[in-house]
């Protein structure tokens, strides 16, 4: 067990470890009945995260690596079954969906979160960072079972040295809390918003959003400087001075106007599709994480995988950097009862299919 934590802890520290390859964004989209999307990024610009998917069926049963080099932390059994999307190996889901449809996911975080220091001799109820979504899919199904389930557990990281992470859980019905632990100590919000990026702490991203209280959609027509008449260049006016940049406090402003001023339409289906195409706005290419003179990576991107979740009808879709083919798990096919634990790659084949077209 000691071999097998060693290569865990180097692929990890390579999904975890430099900042300035890092990024999430998250948004919540609703349909005119009020059924919740929740839709999210992961970005890696080092190399391929070989990310895979997990299905856990009801009654598997998993356990929790350690900082000290076992895998002998908090067991856990999966009262429902549930489909994850991991990376690096299969028992790290980042994001996921219940059969019950709750909905989590794990995010970035890096120098604002600070864990509690991990004790040996509380082991038992000991979970690790990169394992709490898979252990709150197989056990809760609401948020409030969520937070009392937190309760009991100490949350470790598995290598000191990588970064910090929050979450975002997501009920059934809409309501969605994050969770970060900060100063060893766990904050709940509500986020009525529905978005989600990295560092800083959530309510920091909340106060700096009144920095954009001027944004609206549409364009600005006409507008007066002293005896000059003005007019718009184009559509799309009212949200000039929108951040271009790919930090977290711009991605989040962003996420948080393109989610505002997106219609709401009819159906969840469709409500997935508007969902990957505001997402396409938070797209990052590969090179532009790296200094000049530095080797990139050869890769398509550094947005490794988008994934959008409808919650009511309990389906996953997800497209990657490989193909942007929208693939999706539709958990009426499943029965988590009776279907074999399996993780494979999200991509089969790498490579982007092209359909050529027949001229007549």
């Amino acid at each position: 067990m000691k071999r097998m934590f060693l290569w865990v802890s180097v692929g990890i520290m390579a999904f975890l470890m430099p900042q300035q390859m890092q990024a999430c964004t998250g948004i919540t989209l609703y349909t005119q009945d009020g059924l919740p999307v929740t839709a999210r990024t992961i970005e890696w610009a080092g190399n391929d995260l070989e990310s895979r998917y997990t299905i856990v069926p009801r009654g598997f049963r998993q356990r929790s690596f350690t900082p000290d080099g076992q895998q002998d932390g908090m067991s856990f059994t999966a009262k429902y079954g549930y489909v994850g999307l991991a990376v690096q190996q299969a028992e790290f889901v980042v994001e996921g969906l219940n059969e019950v449809g709750l909905a989590a996911g794990l995010f970035y975080f890096p120098q604002y979160g600070e864990y509690e220091a991990y004790d040996a001799s509380r082991k038992e109820s000991t979970v690790s960072d990169l394992q709490l979504v898979s252990w709150i899919l197989g056990s809760c199904r609401n948020v409030d079972e969520v937070k009392a389930a937190l309760r009991k557990v100490h949350v470790v990281t598995i290598d000191p040295r990588g970064s910090t992470v929050h979450w975002r859980f997501t009920e059934e019905g809409g309501r969605q809390v994050v969770l970060e632990i900060i100063g060893k100590e766990m904050r709940f919000y509500e986020n009525t918003l529905g978005v989600l990026t990295n560092s800083p702490s959530f309510d920091w991203h909340l106060t700096h959003l009144n920095n954009y209280v001027n944004m609206k959609a549409g364009p600005v027509l006409r507008g007066r400087v002293g005896r000059l008449d003005l007019t718009s260049f184009g559509g799309g006016s009212g949200l000039y001075g929108i951040p271009g940049d790919m930090t977290p406090p711009s991605r989040f402003v962003r996420a948080a106007i393109f989610q505002s001023t997106a219609p709401v339409l009819a159906t969840t289906e469709k409500t997935v599709e508007q969902a990957f195409h505001i997402l396409n706005n938070f797209d990052i290419p590969t090179g532009i994480q790296f200094a000049e003179g530095e080797e990139v990576p050869d890769i398509p991107s550094a947005t490794q995988w988008t994934v959008a979740t409808d919650l009511s009808h309990r389906r996953i879709y997800y497209r990657t950097m490989h193909n942007a083919t929208i693939r999706c798990f539709d958990f009426a096919d499943i029965n988590f009862r009776k279907v074999k634990y399996q993780s494979y790659p999200l991509d089969a084949e790498k490579y982007q299919p092209v359909e050529k077209v027949r001229v007549r």
